[in-house]
């Protein structure tokens, strides 16, 4: 009879707390976020290159290091001059956008309209999954105040040398030893392509970035220091001559200094002509605003795969 009584009381301790354990379930569900609320929870979507999946390309998408959703109006930080200050650290305005049934339709001031199926992998992470080229780019968000503008101006210098028609020489500190590349007033560093040719001059006084005559064009990388993320080597690839190897810095967003670590010579060279990015191509006749389309894209460095995503839509 004991034993009876105990089983049965081991029986309703066990349903009382199975009952209680369903019940706290249902309330800590939580309603999920529109789409809208999704975009707008993070002011900055920092555009992760290397995580993309696929072989296709969207070109706004490509060139952006950031982009933000904000009423209705779409903005990017395309550039690295001016990242962090540039329309209060979101960038310029490159289109509108519609977000709904986690469909995101855009349409960007130059290419037009375009639309994607929006996947939260995680509280930060989201998924742009383009059905017209079968690829997906991910995006993590951030807040302005704790966005790191500076590692991101650092890690993508490859980019900012791209943006300017032309470097111009402006200070040859008094010491170091005397060397070849004294003789180079201008240098130019162009995006596209290979994404690694400079070329430079020995012109002097040019006023009309146009007008400058480039004596040589070749290779150029820019490598890290190891321990200092502010300072970088620059190596000119001069063919038949010996290479040309500098410390860089960055004076401010116009102004670089080359330390010529062979002859112990430091430069400045002062930035000509800024691009503004829009597109990562041109179309023919296609010009915004006056500022000159050139083709610039950021690169992917890791391998490109197969997407996984599959699409759900017509297209």
């Amino acid at each position: 009879m004991k034993t009876t009584k105990l089983l049965l009381g081991f029986a309703f301790i066990a349903t009382l707390f199975t009952s209680c354990y369903v019940e706290d379930l249902h309330y800590v569900e939580e309603p999920s976020v529109s789409l809208n609320q999704l975009l707008n929870s993070y002011d900055l979507w920092y555009v992760d290159i290397n995580a993309t999946q696929g072989y296709g390309e969207t070109p706004f998408l490509q060139i952006a290091f950031t982009v933000s959703f904000k009423n209705g109006l779409m903005y990017a930080n395309n550039n690295l001059v001016g990242i962090g200050s540039q329309g209060n650290g979101y960038g310029v305005e490159i289109g509108t956008y519609d977000a709904y049934d986690m469909i995101l339709d855009v349409n960007h001031i130059i290419d037009g309209y375009d639309s994607f199926d929006v996947y939260q992998i995680d509280n930060n992470t989201i998924e742009l999954y383009n059905p017209y080229n079968d690829t997906s780019y991910f995006l993590d968000g951030y807040q302005r105040s704790n966005f790191d503008y500076d590692y991101v101006f650092y890690d993508n210098i490859h980019y900012f040398l791209q943006e300017y028609d032309a470097w111009e020489k402006s200070y040859t500190s008094n010491y170091g030893a005397l060397n070849d590349f004294d003789n180079e007033n201008y240098l130019q560093f162009l995006s596209g392509g290979n994404d690694a040719t400079f070329r430079s001059s020995q012109d002097a006084n040019m006023y009309n970035t146009n007008n400058i005559y480039w004596d040589f064009t070749g290779d150029y990388a820019v490598s890290n220091v190891s321990g200092n993320s502010y300072l970088k080597t620059l190596t000119l690839d001069y063919d038949f001559f010996n290479n040309e190897y500098f410390e860089l810095s960055v004076i401010n967003d116009s102004t670089i200094e080359l330390f010529h670590a062979n002859s112990g010579t430091v430069y400045e060279f002062k930035g000509l002509g800024y691009i503004q990015y829009y597109r990562s191509e041109s179309l023919d006749g296609g010009k915004s605003n006056s500022e000159e389309q050139r083709t610039k894209k950021r690169k992917q460095k890791t391998k490109k795969v197969d997407n996984v995503r599959t699409s759900t839509r017509e297209v």
